[in-house]
């Protein structure tokens, strides 16, 4: 017995399968999908261009702006203060909370303290696009 909710629905798929009648088929699943994930080396770069969609370019950064990164990372260094960084990294813009330790502008890299674990991480200077103070 089908309950008055479900008497007058016009689509079969909003019903319960327990309300259904047993003649109805089930229909395919995801077995339609079966052809497309036999071929591993076509269905992992179809994945890779889907992730490669989202990423950005390298963010071009103006010499005022180059100028204000440079301010704000040797007050962190100088005043041992921790910042907010976000880089870039391989297509993506990363965020993370360190404490600088060390400015190489001859090699340009910056190495610091993450304030999340205490690693030890070394940032190029030319992947650095925001600076924040905490």
């Amino acid at each position: 017995m089908i309950p008055d909710q479900y008497k007058l629905e016009s689509d079969y798929r909003k019903i319960p399968r327990e309300y259904l009648s047993k003649d109805i088929p089930m229909g395919r699943g995801m077995v339609k999908w079966a052809p497309f994930a036999t071929l591993p080396e076509q269905f992992e770069t179809i994945q890779n261009y889907i992730i490669d969609q989202n990423k950005i370019d390298r963010p071009i950064l103006s010499d005022d702006q180059l100028n204000e990164l440079n301010i704000h990372l040797n007050q962190s260094l100088h005043n041992d203060r921790p910042v907010q960084l976000e880089y870039y990294q391989e297509g993506w813009l990363k965020s993370l909370s360190l404490t600088v330790n060390h400015i190489d502008m001859i090699n340009m890299y910056l190495t610091g303290i993450k304030h999340d674990d205490g690693e030890n991480i070394k940032i190029s200077l030319l992947d650095i696009t925001k600076i924040q103070q905490l």
